[in-house]
């Protein structure tokens, strides 16, 4: 991981290889790969299974379904990284890990961890949602409210002094403006509260 410091990072642990749900996710994430890229974030796969179990899955994406997947897959047989990280589920009768999320900044900070049940697929919109909000406020300057999206209204801090307040207005805890940093993308709704 080390050798990936200077950008986001967004390690996810899959349960197994070969299973419908995880080969779902390899797939949509191969194909959003080089939107991941261009936010300046690389993807790091891990499974608990081998690396023969992952070049041989690896291959099987390839061949029946035409996608080739452009991210490395680490192999945690020995569970070091999983008991690391906190991955395996405690309901789980093997050493399959949850559907675990990393989104780790430039700094080698986990900055959000989501955890999915073996059941249930991830959403990569969602992933890639949650990284361009964690980038716009990581300059420091706003808040990104329920469900933003680049180009959205983004929230400002609240006052802590009653100047600042008196400056914001009545709606002092929940004000909007338009995101400054990046246009309106298509469809975009700037939300201002409702007095």
């Amino acid at each position: 991981m080390s050798s990936l410091r200077g950008q986001w990072v967004l390690l996810f642990s899959h349960p197994a290889d070969f299973t419908p749900v995880c080969t779902s996710e390899f797939l949509t994430l191969a194909r959003a790969e080089p939107e991941f890229r261009a936010m300046g974030c690389a993807l790091v796969g891990l499974s608990v299974d081998s690396l023969p179990a992952h070049l041989a899955w690896v291959e099987a994406i390839r061949t029946q379904f035409g996608v080739t997947v452009p991210f490395p897959i680490v192999e945690d047989p020995s569970l070091v990284i999983a008991k690391a990280y906190g991955m395996l589920d405690p309901e789980a009768r093997n050493s399959a890990t949850v559907r675990a999320t990393y989104f780790i900044d430039p700094q080698g900070i986990v900055r959000v961890v989501t955890w999915y049940p073996m059941t249930v697929g991830r959403s990569v919109e969602e992933m890639k949602r949650t990284l361009a909000a964690l980038q716009r406020v990581s300059k420091g300057d706003v808040l990104t409210p329920e469900g933003w999206g680049p180009g959205d209204a983004v929230v400002l801090p609240a006052g802590q002094t009653q100047e600042e307040i008196e400056a914001l207005g009545p709606q002092w805890f929940m004000k909007t403006q338009a995101d400054r940093v990046a246009g309106p993308r298509a469809g975009a709704k700037v939300r201002e509260p409702t007095a």
